[in-house]
C-alpha cells in the first residue's frame, strides 16, 4: 500500500527549480521552489509566477532565490546589479546595509521567502574559481561581521538567509559545479579560518546552512563530499551545536553526480541533511524522489531520520510565518 503520509514527508525534504513536472510536485507536498535567470523577464511577471506556486502547493513552500549580489544574482533582467559582498563589504558597513535592505525589501515584493545568502566562505586562495568576490573577505573576522549584518537585515525582513558553504569554500582551486574540489588543510585550520563564521553564524541563531560539495581531507581521508558526510555534518551538528535546517548545494552539480542521485540522497539523509536542492524539476529528479519514498517505506532508521528534518522544516517555516 502507498504511503502518502511518507510521501509528503519526502517531498518536503526538496526544493526544485522550475519545469514540466514543477506543478505535479507541488501539489505532493514539495519543500520549495528556487528560481534562477531564466524564471524572471520582469516584476509583475515574477510575482505572477510566484503566486501560481503558492495556489498549487499543498503545503505552503519555501520561495527562494540565490540573490548575492554581483556574480550570483537572478534579477538582471529587471534592473542593473548589485556590488558583489566583497566590493559592498569594501564600501563600508553603512553601505553594506542599505544594499542589502535593498535587496530584502525588492525579494520580499516578489513573494520571496528564502535567500541563499550570504556567503560565509573565507576566500583564501587567490585564484579560486568559484568564490572570489562573493566572499566578504579573506580575512575571518571581516567574513564573520558582514555574515552578522547580511543575515540580521534579511531576518528583519521576514526572509531566511542561508549561510553558505559550510564547511567554507573559501580554500578551494576548483569550481564545484565542474568537478569535486579537494581542500586539503589541517583541521586546526580549517577551524580557525574556514569553519569559524559558521560557529559565529550558529551562536547567533543561524535557521539554515547550506552544505558544500568538497572533499576536506581532515573530515575524511577517502574521497566523499562533505555535504555527504557524516564526519563534517556530524561535527556541524554535534560539536557546533547546530539544530537547525542543513540543506545540500544543487544535486546536478559535479562534484557530487557521480554518487548517484538515489544513493547520494541517503548518503545525505544519514550523514544529518534536511533537504536537497535540484535545479530542474524534470522527469529524472522526480524519478529519483519517489524511488526514495519507496526506499524509506521500508527503511526504519531513514524514515526517524526524515522524520526528525521534517520537524526543523516545519519549525523554520513556522518562525518566519511560511503556512
Amino acid at each position: 500500500m502507498y504511503d502518502y503520509f511518507m510521501e509528503k514527508i519526502v517531498y518536503q525534504m526538496f526544493i526544485l527549480g522550475t519545469g514540466e513536472y514543477l506543478n505535479g510536485a507541488l501539489s505532493k507536498g514539495l519543500g520549495g521552489v528556487i528560481y534562477f535567470t531564466r524564471d524572471i523577464e520582469n516584476r509583475n511577471q515574477f510575482k505572477d509566477l510566484i503566486n501560481s506556486h503558492k495556489k498549487q502547493a499543498l503545503i505552503p513552500p519555501f520561495l527562494s532565490i540565490d540573490q548575492e549580489g554581483g556574480r550570483v544574482e537572478r534579477t538582471e533582467r529587471i534592473h542593473q546589479r548589485y556590488l558583489s559582498p566583497r566590493f559592498a563589504y569594501q564600501k563600508g558597513e553603512e553601505f553594506l546595509k542599505e544594499q542589502t535592505a535593498n535587496i530584502a525589501h525588492e525579494l520580499k515584493d516578489y513573494g520571496i521567502n528564502l535567500n541563499f545568502a550570504p556567503c560565509a566562505d573565507v576566500n583564501t586562495n587567490p585564484n579560486n574559481p568559484i568564490i572570489g568576490e562573493r566572499a566578504f573577505s579573506n580575512n575571518t573576522k571581516d567574513v564573520i561581521k558582514g555574515v552578522q549584518i547580511v543575515s540580521k537585515i534579511y531576518e528583519q525582513n521576514g526572509i531566511i538567509p542561508c549561510i553558505k558553504h559550510y564547511p567554507g569554500h573559501g580554500d578551494a582551486d576548483k569550481d564545484s559545479h565542474l568537478t569535486l574540489p579537494k581542500i586539503d588543510l589541517p583541521f586546526d585550520e580549517m577551524s580557525k579560518i574556514h569553519i569559524k563564521p559558521f560557529k559565529s553564524a550558529i551562536e547567533n541563531g543561524a535557521d539554515m546552512i547550506m552544505a558544500a560539495h568538497l572533499h576536506c581531507t581532515c573530515f575524511d581521508k577517502e574521497t566523499i563530499p562533505s555535504s555527504l558526510s557524516k564526519n563534517s555534518i556530524g561535527y556541524l551538528r554535534n560539536e557546533l551545536g547546530y539544530n537547525g535546517v542543513v540543506i545540500s548545494d544543487d544535486m546536478v552539480m559535479k562534484g557530487v553526480q557521480d554518487y548517484g542521485s538515489v544513493e547520494a540522497l541517503i548518503m545525505g539523509i544519514n550523514a544529518g541533511l534536511d533537504m536537497f536542492i535540484f535545479r530542474d524539476a524534470d522527469e529524472k529528479t522526480i524519478e529519483t524522489i519517489d524511488k526514495l519514498v519507496y526506499i524509506i517505506e521500508k527503511d526504519e532508521d531513514l524514515k526517524r531520520k526524515i522524520i526528525e528534518s521534517n520537524e526543523r522544516i516545519n519549525r523554520l517555516k513556522k518562525k518566519f510565518g511560511i503556512r
